[in-house]
């Protein structure tokens, strides 16, 4: 699978981690920045990651700054894209079953590294269910890609 990945400088170091992750999952990983620790505005990075998907350039994006809130936020403006904001695994993994989530939000700050990497592997490996009532859902949040 190919997954996009953007952080502000409060998620870099996680960006990181994750990326190492997804890459001994198998999958590969197209990194939209930024590379230093300089602050930056999330919503910039958010875009990028928001677009690729939305395009369908990559199946599936993460998305890491302080909180995960804004990064949400901003990804959500875009269509096709659903974002969810995760703390624990089980989030992770409802948000693609039952939401069909095709971007995943973090908190480098709120929730622990390893956590957040558990989050990650728990997102990439659920796949979206295929009953009617999920796909139903799913299509009322916006244009469904499984459906």
């Amino acid at each position: 699978m190919k997954v996009s990945i953007a952080s502000d400088h409060a998620g870099l170091e996680l960006k990181k981690d994750a990326k190492d992750v997804l890459r001994a999952m198998g999958h590969t990983v197209i990194d939209y920045g930024p590379k230093t620790a300089e602050p930056v505005d999330y919503p910039d990075y958010a875009a990028k990651v928001a677009a690729s998907v939305s395009t369908g350039e990559t199946e599936r994006g993460i998305l890491i700054c302080g909180t995960g809130i804004g990064m949400s936020m901003a990804a959500n403006k875009f269509h096709t894209i659903r974002a969810a904001l995760c703390f624990n695994t089980e989030m992770a993994r409802l948000s693609r079953e039952h939401n069909d989530a095709n971007v995943l939000c973090l908190g480098a700050r709120t929730t622990p590294k390893e956590v957040c990497l558990d989050i990650i592997k728990a997102f990439i490996s659920t796949e979206a269910s295929k009953e009617e009532r999920h796909r139903r859902r799913a299509m009322k949040i916006g244009t469904c890609c499984t459906c």
